[in-house]
């Protein structure tokens, strides 16, 4: 192929592809309304706004135009009557939305050139806007990705989620330590988001079952007492590429059903006029509560019945209004559960039908088990939510006897499948037995459920063989696979403007809605002129993360070196101790004089630690303060740095993807269930360094293996050595580098005097504690590998083949990919164009 006579074409040919067809505005006109709205809206006279002000007034301007789409939408989607996919979610990363939104209406350009001419700085402005707190980690992440691509394949869907008032937390160093710091997301307000008061919905909690029969003398339970709050819903609008469909977000917001006790207030007893309202407004406060105490698990399992019930109850009122019946209910509507959080939705779909509407069992469970799809997150059984009998049966006590009912019949079912094996018996009931009885998430979810989906091929696998195996063996046909994607209007056209450019030069602009059209690239891996064009986007991208590293870390870093990232939630199967062994070797060897190349490498992290989880935070204290050290070392020059982003979430990921050289994707074998941040590294041209777990085992099929660097066990490899007893002890004694590095860490080479080493105490859980992830089983495999990509990266040229080799190959990892299976295997449901 001649890549320079095919890029000249696509040069001629590319720009904006939305800005003729999509852009309903002039930039007078542009900037016309960004005043109008700065002044009407704000009151805020343009001398001396101040640049949220700027950023509110854009805002408002881009929502006249999304919201004229919005109503257009469902307009066209109420009067074809058509099935919808409600997607209940307890998580949604969303980030910042104002570059994406201008970018999908195709208004970019021209809302920076309106600005620029009103004397402000679009990538200033931008940062006024906080990223929403609705998410955490990959969970939430997916299902904003999976949103937009809803969007932008013209699906009728509706994600629902919580209005969390706080985010999970602001991460901030206090002495190397992780502190946890309240997530005010909402402190000035959400421009995008619209108030649906009109659509509020009620909640039970507590109270009594009352024994009651109805006029034909027919069993109906009454669930009756405890307390009620209302649920307010706050719609996002969500716009899909090229601003046909808008699609939305409904988020609910916790409110007590009386803001005030008058008789109280007038007594004098203000705080008791009041206590009722600020209890009841908790059950929305914050994202992910710490739930190490009753308390907090007590609030979790209230946050995710809220978020059912009044999801339920809106499907339901959505699907009245559209003149449905029960009888069409199926067909017209179907739910998918995002993980365990939202399965208490099977349960609450079968009380409103048998306690409210009166529809008999049979034909209520075949209703139930006909609506909702089940994803699955997780292959750690610690990770597959379950609650205690006790609290369920005091929160949710109907709930808790038609939990006993529907386990009574599926067991009935178990015994015919395995007569006389109580062991079958134990593993596929919904309870747990012991001396504290448990509802078991995850099985409730696969029994309610007609279809259960993995996020990776392997994964789905393990879904199969290691976590539901009997339930496998019961019902085949509801297990499939669907393996996770994430959107290219986001990871690329967004956060990574200047490869989004090179792109379109060279095969067009199409690629933002079509990835596998990436495959294209592959030829220019192979061109010179464009091999060095890709080397100075990816040398101007890491420059601009190594200028914010400074600001962010007070790190000073080579652009020049090599970007060695992991970028992730702080857990220990996620090994990011692993990576602190390797730093530690690496820093030993310069010491030392054994190194083994000259490469400067730069090491970057990012992720939280959840605040109950203490080994977690230990690990990233023994990051920082080993970073402290590195960095404070004049022996090292700038050959090695460590940087540890503090507050690692959306908007701090679109500034280091584009910046990775080498993507981290360590976890130990077996445990990831896909991950997301190995495709985006890999799109934006970062190689993959990682072991054969969840989505790695499918980029090394699609990039080939002299594209990508495995190590490490395979997962078959590590359950043989969990059965015939793992010594970690023995990859220590055999290992001289190893023992040296554990050595150092145990020694006093890191104390402070008079505080907790959490350097010594990482070596001892791996030594003494059973190194339950294999990190010493895994080592030698790990530096080793390691080496190798020293060696590639220090061969500029083979190294910038294979970066553009990975992004060629990458399309199968888009959401649209994603999406496009669930709708046809799973959903059944069919794009809807506007015309």
């Amino acid at each position: 192929m001649d890549t320079k006579r095919l890029r000249a074409v696509r040069t001629a040919k590319c720009g904006n592809p939305l800005a003729s067809t999509r852009t309903p505005w002039r930039v007078d006109q542009m900037r016309e309304r960004i005043v109008k709205h700065l002044e009407r809206m704000l009151a805020r006279d343009p001398q001396s706004a101040e640049l949220r002000d700027w950023w509110l007034a854009d805002v408002y301007t881009l929502r006249d135009r999304i919201l004229e789409r919005f109503i257009a939408t469902q307009r066209a989607q109420h009067s074809a009557k058509c099935r919808r996919v409600y997607y209940l979610s307890m998580e949604y990363l969303m980030g910042r939305l104002l570059r994406d939104n201008l970018n999908n209406c195709g208004l970019f350009d021209l809302n920076r050139e309106a600005l620029r001419q009103l004397g402000i700085s679009f990538e200033k402005m931008e940062r006024m806007e906080p990223d929403m707190g609705l998410g955490n980690g990959g969970l939430g992440r997916l299902a904003a990705c999976y949103l937009d691509s809803l969007a932008t394949l013209n699906y009728p869907a509706v994600g629902y989620g919580i209005h969390y008032e706080f985010g999970m937390f602001r991460q901030e160093f206090r002495d190397c330590r992780q502190v946890e710091m309240a997530d005010n997301w909402l402190i000035y307000g959400n421009p995008w988001q619209i108030l649906r008061a009109e659509n509020v919905q009620e909640v039970r909690l507590y109270g009594s079952v009352e024994n009651h029969c109805d006029g034909k003398g027919n069993y109906r339970p009454r669930w009756v007492g405890g307390a009620l709050l209302r649920g307010v819903p706050w719609d996002i609008p969500i716009v899909g590429y090229g601003a046909e469909t808008v699609n939305f977000l409904r988020l609910w917001e916790a409110r007590a059903t009386c803001d005030l006790d008058l008789d109280d207030f007038n007594r004098g007893n203000f705080h008791e006029a009041v206590d009722a309202k600020v209890l009841v407004e908790t059950v929305t406060k914050v994202l992910y509560p710490n739930d190490s105490s009753v308390e907090g698990k007590a609030l979790r399992l209230i946050q995710q019945y809220f978020l059912v019930s009044c999801s339920l109850r809106d499907i339901i009122r959505r699907h009245r209004n559209s003149g449905g019946d029960w009888d069409q209910f199926t067909e017209k509507v179907c739910i998918q559960l995002n993980d365990t959080h939202p399965t208490i939705a099977i349960v609450e779909l079968l009380r409103i039908l048998v306690d409210e509407e009166a529809v008999d069992w049979d034909r209520a469970w075949g209703i139930v088990t006909s609506t909702f799809a089940f994803t699955n997150h997780t292959l750690l059984p610690e990770a597959l939510e379950k609650w205690s009998i006790a609290l369920f049966e005091y929160i949710l006590p109907r709930h808790m006897q038609l939990i006993y009912e529907i386990n009574r019949r599926f067991l009935e079912k178990v015994a015919v499948r395995y007569p006389g094996d109580l062991e079958a018996l134990r593993d596929l009931s919904l309870i747990e037995e012991g001396p504290v009885r448990y509802v078991r998430m995850g099985n409730l979810a696969v029994v309610g459920c007609f279809s259960v989906n993995g996020v990776a091929a392997m994964h789905s696998e393990l879904v199969k063989t290691s976590l539901f195996p009997r339930f496998y063996a019961m019902g085949p046909e509801k297990f499939n696979n669907k393996t996770n994607g994430v959107t290219p209007r986001r990871w690329i056209n967004s956060a990574n403007p200047r490869l989004a450019a090179l792109l379109n030069g060279a095969i067009g602009p199409e690629w933002v809605t079509d990835l596998d059209l990436l495959r294209n690239l592959e030829p220019f891996a192979n061109d010179l002129e464009f091999r060095n064009d890709f080397a100075r986007m990816k040398l101007q991208n890491k420059t601009d993360l190594a200028n914010a590293l400074e600001v962010r870390c007070g790190v000073t870093v080579n652009p020049r070196s090599l970007f060695d990232v992991q970028i992730k939630r702080i857990h220990e199967y996620k090994r990011q101790h692993l990576k602190l062994l390797h730093i530690l070797t690496h820093y030993h060897r310069l010491l030392n004089g054994t190194a083994k190349d000259a490469t400067a490498r730069t090491f970057i992290f990012g992720g939280k630690a959840a605040p109950g989880y203490a080994m977690a935070k230990h690990i990233i204290h023994a990051i920082n303060l080993v970073a402290e050290q590195i960095n404070g070392d004049r022996r090292l020059s700038d050959r090695m740095r460590v940087a540890f982003c503090p507050n690692y979430d959306v908007s701090s990921a679109m500034a280091i993807v584009p910046a990775a050289d080498l993507s981290e994707q360590i976890s130990t074998a077996g445990m990831e269930a896909s991950g997301t941040g190995n495709m985006k590294l890999a799109l934006n041209g970062a190689l993959t360094v990682g072991t054969l777990d969840g989505a790695n085992v499918e980029i090394l099929q699609e990039v080939g293996e002299n594209n990508i660097f495995i190590f490490g066990h395979r997962a078959e490899q590590l359950e043989k050595m969990r059965r015939t007893g793992y010594d970690p002890r023995s990859f220590y004694e055999g290992d001289e580098e190893l023992k040296a590095v554990l050595d150092w860490m145990f020694s006093d080479a890191f104390d402070r005097p008079g505080e907790f080493n959490p350097i010594r105490h990482v070596a001892d859980s791996l030594l003494n504690g059973g190194d339950r992830y294999f990190l010493l089983a895994d080592y030698r495999s790990y530096v080793d590998v390691q080496d190798l990509i020293s060696k590639y990266y220090a061969n500029q040229e083979l190294w910038y083949s294979m970066a553009i080799i990975n992004v060629a190959r990458m399309g199968k990892f888009s959401s649209d990919r994603a999406i496009r299976e669930y709708a046809r295997d799973i959903w059944k449901i069919k794009p809807l164009r506007q015309g």
